[in-house]
């Protein structure tokens, strides 16, 4: 966002980088609806500093969550206090075991192979985000199915990995069932670059902390609005949202909009239209897809700004060039 003393203050730029030579960077995360890609819930805090982690802005909208609903996550959120809380609400889990836990198959109870019901105490260190008594609230321990699942796509590469989750029944939730489920988990990766790269979100316009809120909530708002109507749009055509291509659907409703701005009759007329063309824009099956993680298009060859814009100023009227070519 802007570099305003006002933004500098609420969205601190990281401390990698010097001032008056950086950005203000914000975080956000954002709930995704997994059936239609809708945002059920986001919320934003600064990029860095104490309780700013994705987990602290978890647990502010952690009470949104529905008893019957699945929190499907990678395994930054595989926390006991999130499993906890999740499931004192009545909300299971399904998300990626976390790097710092090992499943060991040798124990707990066995429901397959490499698929078995283990016990997770409570730590004992008490986190400074949580009250003592909250600490005592939480249970002494939880109850999870840990299962291994053998991925292997187009580039021939295998990979394990071990899912953790609250569906411990083995034969209502088979291992293939839950393991296709956390694959669609891919699902949040391509919303967030929807939003953010196609919705031109990277880069925020506004100059001070209550419009940079604002302009993120116009942004989600337009966005929801786009998946609305690709939802309407998959009713119709009697498929799932998920088939029908976001950047189409959006090109489409804006040249709709274009056209029809100023005459609400020709709006409401002309929609049954508009779903019709959005039906059509549809995706490819592409399961397992790779792409190099690669740049083509070649940045301009201007060289970096080192010191603040107002320094290089006056160096540039004194006849000074402040910086070379990078």
């Amino acid at each position: 966002m802007p570099d305003t003393p006002a933004n500098q203050k609420a969205y601190p730029q990281p401390s990698s980088q010097k001032p008056g030579l950086g950005f203000p960077i914000a975080r956000i995360l954002v709930v995704f609806s997994l059936a239609v890609g809708t945002v059920l819930e986001a919320t934003i805090g600064p990029y860095q500093g104490k309780q700013t982690s994705e987990l602290a802005l978890l647990r502010m909208v952690i009470d949104q969550f529905q008893p019957g609903d699945i929190f499907l996550a990678d395994r930054f959120f595989c926390s006991y206090w999130v499993i906890a809380a999740l499931q004192a609400r009545g909300v299971d889990v399904v998300v990626r075991l976390h790097q710092c836990r090992t499943a060991d198959f040798r124990h707990g109870r066995r429901l397959g192979p490499e698929d078995h019901i283990v016990t997770w105490p409570k730590p004992q260190e008490v986190p400074d985000w949580i009250s003592r008594a909250e600490y005592d609230a939480m249970p002494a321990r939880l109850t999870v199915r840990e299962f291994r699942v053998r991925v292997k796509d187009k580039t021939k590469r295998a990979r394990n990995l071990v899912i953790v989750t609250t569906l411990r029944d083995a034969k209502t939730y088979p291992t293939k069932e839950v393991g296709d489920l956390f694959r669609q988990r891919w699902y949040a990766e391509l919303d967030l670059r929807s939003l953010k790269t196609n919705m031109k979100m990277e880069m925020l316009r506004t100059r001070s902390p209550e419009m940079v809120r604002k302009e993120v909530a116009t942004h989600l708002l337009a966005y929801n609005l786009i998946r609305g109507i690709m939802a309407e749009a998959a009713r119709a055509e009697k498929v799932k949202p998920r088939a029908l291509s976001f950047m189409g659907s959006l090109h489409t409703v804006r040249a709709f909009e274009q056209t029809h701005l100023d005459d609400p009759a020709r709006i409401e007329a002309d929609l049954p239209r508009l779903l019709s063309l959005v039906g059509k824009k549809r995706l490819d099956d592409r399961p397992d897809r790779y792409e190099p993680r690669a740049v083509k298009r070649r940045p301009k060859p201007h060289p970096l700004l080192r010191m603040p814009r107002k320094k290089a100023k006056k160096l540039i009227k004194r006849g000074i060039i402040p910086y070379t070519k990078t």
